[in-house]
């Protein structure tokens, strides 16, 4: 492959306002259906808190100080934002941009095909702010919020959201049809769930397995940001994780808008 060629994936995208009509239609839709996307974030959560806090919990010793439910309360905040944002930009954009043939008309009006990437990058950010917010008032209903720093919680689904979207888009870019999306499923959604410190802390892993978690698994950041801000434990460690997020989205935003854009000329 040569420099040009690579360096063309991360030519800086022209945007303008217009990136906000795609989000509008995309909202739209949504608001259509929301109870068919309102109740999923709100019961699974609920069984989570009751099956594994209560039931597995009472055989698990206090983790770092906490009860086993106060754990992995803020681990399932965590997994909503990545499983919400993921999905929409993977399914969900390859149905609107393959089957639905979304794109193709948006593309016909004088927004542009980054524009509508943008878009639905945003959308899949607010998809994830929006899950965080129903999941968080679960975990508040159960009693497991005990800091008001959790409000910053909406800060770090909407960024940890769009990190999480440019990702799956990038998939969504390279998939030659929607079962392709198992691969990034299996091999890279399932060991984030289990594997970032969501049901276990990343110390009972080997040291490789952990600093793996830490710089190639980024649901571990997200993880040691909404468990901090939900039990108001501040550590120099959520600096290292906001400079990892920080980093890496507007790297995988950049690559996400031009090599989908160099799929929909093709």
């Amino acid at each position: 492959m040569k420099r040009a060629e690579i360096a063309s994936f991360f030519k800086l995208p022209k945007l303008t306002y217009r990136v906000w009509k795609v989000w509008q239609r995309d909202f739209d839709v949504f608001m259509k259906t929301w109870k068919v996307n309102f109740f999923p974030p709100l019961l699974e959560p609920i069984f989570f808190l009751v099956a594994m806090g209560y039931g597995l919990g009472s055989f698990v010793e206090p983790i770092q100080g906490l009860s086993y439910i106060q754990f992995i309360a803020p681990a399932l905040v965590s997994i909503s934002i990545m499983y919400s944002s993921f999905f929409e930009c993977t399914y969900g954009s390859f149905v609107r941009m393959y089957y639905q043939k979304t794109f193709d008309a948006i593309i016909a009006t004088p927004i542009s095909i980054e524009e509508v990437i943008a878009g639905e990058l945003l959308w899949g950010a607010t998809r994830s702010l929006i899950s965080s917010i129903i999941v968080l008032g679960v975990v508040g209903a159960f009693g497991l919020i005990s800091s008001p720093l959790f409000i910053l919680i909406l800060l770090v689904a909407f960024l940890g959201g769009l990190m999480f979207s440019t990702i799956a888009m990038v998939f969504t870019s390279l998939a030659p049809s929607i079962d392709f999306f198992n691969y990034p499923a299996f091999l890279f959604i399932t060991p984030m769930f289990l594997l970032s410190g969501t049901f276990f802390p990343l110390t009972s892993l080997p040291p490789f397995m952990q600093v793996f978690a830490k710089t190639f698994l980024p649901l571990t950041h997200v993880v040691n940001l909404t468990r901090s801000f939900i039990i108001g434990n501040l550590e120099t460690s959520l600096i290292i994780s906001l400079i990892w997020i920080a980093a890496v989205t507007p790297v995988f935003f950049v690559l996400s808008i031009n090599l989908m854009k160099r799929r929909l000329i093709k």
